[in-house]
């Protein structure tokens, strides 16, 4: 998969987000790369960096019991994805706090269905969370994309990966 450790994203209005090693590697391991594997995902959980427009998204849930999977749909049993949400809250002193969702898809290029574009609309008008935006990424088999979704327009916009710079 063409995914680097410590890949990032230009945010829309400055900023980046930076998708950490643990994180990046519990979802990788659910990539549906055989035709039996199903849909997988969890929330993303992370911080906001102090006097930036940064965030770090430090770890991920991933499937637990109750979830509910097939080849093409991923629906969450929110109560223990909640639980692991709140104790990486409460073991952070608050600094580590819910900011989006993540599930993988069975293409190589994953796109947003019409059906993730509507829970995600839903989570920006319902989820509580202190900032404006929340973040949405989708696992393919060949690349990982994210999306940032903003409260006040109620809109996504496609992050485009950082690219870093080759020190000679």
């Amino acid at each position: 998969m063409g995914v680097e450790m410590g890949q990032s994203f230009h945010r829309p209005h400055g900023g980046v987000v930076k998708l950490g090693e643990d994180a990046l590697a519990g979802m990788l391991r659910f990539a549906q790369l055989s035709e039996a594997a199903t849909e997988a995902g969890g929330v993303l959980i992370g911080r906001h960096i102090a006097d930036s427009k940064d965030v770090v998204i430090d770890r991920v849930t991933v499937p637990m019991a109750g979830d509910r999977r097939t080849r093409t749909r991923f629906d969450r049993a929110h109560r223990r994805h909640q639980k692991a949400l709140d104790e990486a809250w409460e073991r952070s002193s608050g600094t580590s706090v819910y900011l989006g969702e993540w599930h993988t898809h069975p293409e190589p290029l994953p796109t947003p269905s019409n059906i993730d574009l509507n829970d995600w609309r839903k989570r920006l008008v319902n989820d509580r969370v202190e900032a404006d935006f929340l973040l949405f990424l989708i696992v393919g088999q060949r690349e990982i994309r994210m999306w940032e979704g903003s409260r006040v327009v109620l809109g996504v916009t496609r992050l485009r990966e950082r690219k870093e710079l080759q020190r000679a």
